[in-house]
Order: structure tokens, then sequence, then C-alpha cells
């Protein structure tokens, strides 16, 4: 099943409170609370594909090119602050090619392009400088995000109150 970009009846608080033995064992985890909202989405969904790329930004755009299917891309940037790895038209790519939503452990730019984009976006903050184009990363690799390892495959759910990773897609 592809990921939603919107959800009037999830909600991540009620997702933990019905969820507490799958948060127990770890088959759910809740990022920490260091991501900034951006993007019309507000609540989204979706199978995980990972990438580790640091101030290189060239694999999120070949990722972004892709289609999306209701998928999630979760981008371990290292958390660096002095570049941004998505901008308005990575954003707007995104959103044209079915993408849910990009959580980036790292900064974007265009931050009111991207606010106009049809998809939901997570990042530390934003920063006008753009990013190398090298080309180095790795895809499909267990990444560390948000105080969590997030392995490809698995999904994601967010909303306002925030990140949740889950082992298995939840019955909601």
């Amino acid at each position: 099943m592809a990921g939603k970009k919107i959800m009037s009846s999830f909600a991540t608080a009620e997702v933990c409170d019905s969820h507490a033995s799958h948060l127990a064992n770890g088959d759910l985890r809740a990022l920490e609370p260091v991501f900034k909202i951006y993007g019309q989405c507000r609540a989204f969904s979706g199978p995980v594909v990972t990438l580790k790329v640091f101030e290189d930004n060239v694999l999120v755009r070949d990722h972004l090119e892709t289609k999306g299917e209701g998928r999630v891309l979760v981008i371990d940037g290292g958390g660096s602050m002095r570049c941004a790895l998505v901008g308005g038209n990575l954003g707007q790519l995104a959103q044209n090619n079915g993408w849910a939503g990009i959580v980036v452990n790292g900064c974007i730019r265009d931050v009111d392009e991207i606010n106009g984009c049809d998809i939901g976006v997570r990042a530390l903050a934003s920063h006008p400088q753009k990013s190398n184009k090298r080309g180095v990363g790795e895809k499909g690799m267990p990444v560390h995000v948000g105080g969590t390892l997030i392995y490809d495959g698995e999904w994601l759910y967010a909303d306002s109150d925030g990140i949740l990773v889950s082992k298995n897609e939840l019955s909601l």
C-alpha cells in the first residue's frame, strides 16, 4: 500500500497510546523533537527510502527524479548546518513524482517555495547556501536520524506532534 499525504484520522499521539507495546519493544520509535515542519502536508506517511549524504545533494535529486509512489525519503545529512540538501526545485520535483514526504537530518532552503509544495518536509533548519555536487553518498542503508536507527523499507508517520518510525506498516 502506498503512503498517504494527508490523513484526517491520523495522529502520532494516538498511535503512541494505542501501540505502547510496540514502543516498549522498539518496533515503533519516536524521533527526537528537533525537526521543523515545512510543506503543505502537515501529516504524511509511507514506506521509507534511506539515503546518506554529506553536504552533497546529487543523490537526493537522483532519488526524487524517480516515482515516489507515496514513499518518504529519509536523508541522513550528518546534521550539517553549513548548506541545504533540499531546495524549492527538489520540493517541486518530489511533489510532481508522488513522494509523500522528505525528512532531512540537515538543512533545506527556498522555504517559501517548499511551503507551497503539496508534500510534507521535516528538516533541522533552513540555510541559504546550496550543497556540493559531487555525487557522493550511500543509498538503502540504515541511517541514524533523530536519535534512532532507520532502515530502508520501514514505515514513517509524521504529523504536527512528531515523527514515528515503525518496522512494519501499522493498522491505523
